[in-house]
């Protein structure tokens, strides 16, 4: 009696273990995040046309498991034109669109005729990435396109910039609160952050900041995890039109400047960007869309629980991308 009576305490037991293994949190992931910018072509104004540049902004957020494949992912690219008169005259920029918010506007079926549009081709790409590790993902690059499992899943495009951003992202992954059933989104701001003209001698500048967050949300539509980072690209040129930037090479974003950003150098901040990019994200969790808006004013000065956290610089650019993340698609 007494080994029957043990073996059912035993097995009632296992059912308990196995019940509360069931019950159990679910494996919280790694958020990495990264951005690859560069100035692709810079032309020199003329009699008939401004001069201009083409900045490409492509940013990358993924989740991670424990063994470091991708569970999740979003990729955007920004293309903003920046441009400059033959007189040495900055021109600001009209609304700049990333290629997903463009969407079918982007034309590559109308101009390039291609078989699907840029976002749908960038979605192909990432089906294929699930469930791979960063160096699985590099081994899909055969030239500047994707191998055939690529092909074959609709993304027929360069995958040059996605590569690179990828990377970034997967070396840059911290422990977060992210679930493999929260959402992941990006949201990217550009606007014109300096136009000076050309006069006496000193070269003009006209400068577009890509500000781009990427958050994870749960089913409460609640940031569980979120990152941010900006990067400035800028073109110089005389009064004549002529711009002397050298275009190809890539540019560092703020939080990869880190301490040569120079904000406690030149600005005399309590805190280097990075940091305050930081006391910004902490913020960010628990928050949906809705409660972004009050974490600045009209002018982008930030509220107090900003500033108490370490942030004190204008977050205009970062609220607007962070809602645009937060916000159900």
């Amino acid at each position: 009696m007494k080994k029957i009576l043990c073996l059912i305490l035993t097995v009632l037991m296992i059912f308990s273990v196995i019940s509360l293994a069931g019950c159990g949190q679910k494996e919280t992931l790694k958020l990495g995040y990264g951005m690859y910018s560069a100035l692709s072509e810079v032309k020199n104004a003329d009699g008939d046309n401004d001069g201009s540049a083409e900045a490409l902004t492509t940013i990358a957020a993924v989740l991670l498991d424990k063994d470091g494949k991708i569970v999740k992912a979003a990729i955007d690219t920004a293309q903003n034109k920046i441009n400059f008169t033959a007189k040495g005259e900055a021109i600001a920029p009209a609304e700049m669109k990333t290629k997903t918010e463009l969407g079918d506007a982007y034309g590559m079926k109308a101009y390039a005729k291609a078989p699907k549009e840029w976002y749908e081709q960038k979605d192909a790409f990432i089906s294929v990435i699930i469930g791979k590790t960063i160096d699985e993902v590099k081994a899909l690059q055969v030239g500047d396109k994707g191998n055939d499992e690529v092909t074959a899943a609709g993304c027929t495009i360069k995958i040059t910039e996605f590569i690179p951003a990828l990377e970034k992202a997967v070396k840059s992954a911290k422990d977060s609160a992210a679930t493999a059933d929260d959402t992941l989104q990006l949201g990217v701001v550009s606007s014109q952050n300096e136009g000076k003209n050309a006069a006496d001698g000193v070269e003009g500048v006209n400068e577009i900041m890509t500000t781009a967050i990427a958050v994870a949300l749960n089913s409460k539509k609640e940031i569980t995890a979120a990152k941010t980072d900006a990067v400035i690209t800028a073109v110089k040129f005389d009064d004549k039109g002529v711009s002397t930037t050298e275009f190809g090479k890539e540019i560092a974003t703020k939080y990869e400047l880190g301490d040569n950003y120079g904000m406690k150098a030149y600005a005399k901040a309590p805190k280097e960007w990075y940091e305050q990019a930081d006391a910004f994200d902490s913020k960010l969790i628990g928050k949906t869309a809705d409660g972004i808006a009050a974490f600045a004013d009209d002018t982008g000065k930030p509220a107090e629980d900003l500033t108490t956290a370490g942030c004190t610089i204008n977050v205009n650019d970062m609220v607007k991308a962070a809602i645009k993340a937060a916000t159900v698609k």
